[in-house]
């Protein structure tokens, strides 16, 4: 009796999950669609991959010519679209860039530049005499913030951001808000200008680390910003490195009726949320300690805790939204900084992401009175100190031919040019995805390093892992079999 009653207590409590599991998805699902796939990879196509006469896009953009050609043709030529279909140009569109006809271009866009000091790098003593400049790779300490040039406008003297400006993570920086920053004109002619009076007074020097171009872009049919951010790098060993971020997001939430069921979703998620709070603290009342040895219990706190996550996010971008988009959308000459809102609408998108991951990890709390989930939860729980013993010898194995890896062939192969690209492309050696030419570049450790690790790791590491979980299997099954079965059929049970 007493194992029905669990059973049926277990049952209800799976139902109420399954409820709210089915609300989060369809908070989750909510703000995401394939039409913003869409959207990035138009746009990635327009501003990234099209060409000038010259053959440059941003893509293949190698030194501070490039740059500055990519930003006079194929830049310009995508921001500036003055023509309706037909190539009609009629009084609504007058002033305004549509681009590619769909997408209104808000206010203009931005450049901003950070630059170092000159001599704020160390160099060998001997050398100093035949280096009369240094200027060092980005550091917060370094940057320069001095005016330069002529002097008499924006992009010539540093502007500082406020300090909620999220930072920029770059291929080879750490990148604060702020720095030497002008706009472009809504003219397509006057901007050409402008780009051409600043390259011509050397408004890029030696000493500039950093060009970010900011943009945004909103779609009425499909009620989506896109927020677009072009990166071009000039580290201190020269050359030029490129990179881009294109976020669609939907920050004006609450348009269409579906939008006000998806806000009563919401509603009911936060009630889940302060009852499972209430109840995680009713039974840590009850348990004290003993309740920080489940982990099912850890999974709930850790559950909750991004859950609380999610929904400051979601306050703190609402609030954010509410009162800076009549700001940002009604000088049309300025650039409107959609960027932050984009950063904190991809925070809340991601805390919701993984609330959802460990909200399906806590179905298997509710399905272990099915017998093939207890073996399995038996098999992981009996095996896990053999595990973890297992796991010391990997990884010191592992991260030793890491550590190979990367002082052999860091400094030629882009999969070993860091120690994180190390561990990722030995992982993706154990699934049989890599490139064994690459690591031709040293023709004796090369091979070496390979056929070593295969054999250490793959033929001997990685079936010992599948040995330890077999046998303990086998243990546990062995075991199960002797034990009479009190299963009680579900579907009666479901049924009640």
């Amino acid at each position: 009796y007493s194992r029905e009653l669990e059973l049926k207590t277990t049952l209800r409590e799976l139902i109420v999950y399954i409820i709210f599991l089915f609300t989060l998805c369809l908070v989750a699902f909510g703000m995401v669609s394939t039409k913003m796939f869409h959207l990035n990879a138009v746009m990635s196509r327009l501003f990234l991959e099209e060409s000038s006469d010259e053959g440059i896009n941003f893509n293949s953009i190698r030194n501070v010519d490039d740059f500055w050609k990519f930003a006079e043709g194929p830049l310009l030529d995508g921001l500036s679209w003055d023509k309706w279909y037909g190539n009609v140009t009629s009084d609504l569109q007058e002033n305004r860039s549509h681009i590619y006809y769909e997408n209104l271009l808000l206010g203009v866009a931005q450049v901003r530049q950070l630059k170092v000091h000159n001599k704020t790098c160390s160099s060998y003593p001997r050398f100093q005499n035949f280096t009369k400049d240094c200027y060092p790779s980005y550091r917060y300490n370094a940057e320069d913030k001095s005016d330069f040039g002529l002097k008499n406008g924006s992009e010539w003297k540093y502007t500082s951001a406020t300090s909620l400006s999220p930072w920029y993570w770059g291929e080879v920086g750490f990148y604060r808000s702020g720095g030497f920053i002008f706009t472009l004109l809504k003219s397509k002619e006057k901007s050409r200008e402008k780009l051409e009076f600043l390259r011509k007074n050397g408004w890029l020097t030696r000493g500039t680390r950093v060009v970010f171009i900011d943009f945004s872009t909103y779609n009425a049919n499909l009620n989506l910003f896109c927020i677009i951010r072009l990166v071009v790098e000039f580290p201190a060993t020269g050359g030029v490195l490129t990179s881009s971020r294109i976020y669609s997001v939907k920050l004006l939430r609450y348009v269409s009726f579906y939008d006000y069921f998806l806000a009563s979703c919401e509603i009911a998620f936060c009630v889940f949320i302060i009852t499972f709070i209430i109840q995680e603290l009713i039974e840590i009342k009850n348990l004290k300690m003993e309740y920080f040895k489940s982990v099912w219990n850890w999974l709930d706190l850790l559950l909750v805790a991004v859950s609380i996550l999610a929904i400051g996010f979601n306050i703190y971008r609402t609030m954010a939204v509410f009162l800076l988009m009549e700001n940002l959308l009604s000088p049309e000459n300025v650039y409107p900084d959609f960027y932050f809102l984009a950063f904190w609408q991809i925070l809340h998108d991601n805390m919701i992401a993984i609330c959802v991951f460990f909200a399906f990890m806590k179905i298997f709390k509710f399905v272990n009175f099915n017998k093939t989930m207890t073996q399995l939860s038996s098999t992981l729980s009996r095996c896990a100190s053999n595990i973890c013993g297992f796991a010391v010898m990997f990884f010191i194995i592992f991260f030793a031919y890491a550590v190979f890896g990367y002082l052999v062939f860091g400094p030629h192969v882009e999969d070993f040019s860091t120690f994180p690209n190390c561990i990722f492309s030995q992982f993706r050696i154990l699934l049989g995805d890599f490139n064994f030419l690459t690591i031709e570049v040293n023709r004796i450790l090369g091979p070496l390093y390979f056929i070593s690790f295969v054999f250490f790791v793959f033929f001997i590491l990685v079936n010992m892992f599948l040995a330890i979980i077999n046998d303990t299997y086998t243990e546990v099954k062995a075991d199960f079999a002797e034990i009479p079965s009190q299963e009680i059929h579900i579907k009666d049970l479901v049924r009640q």
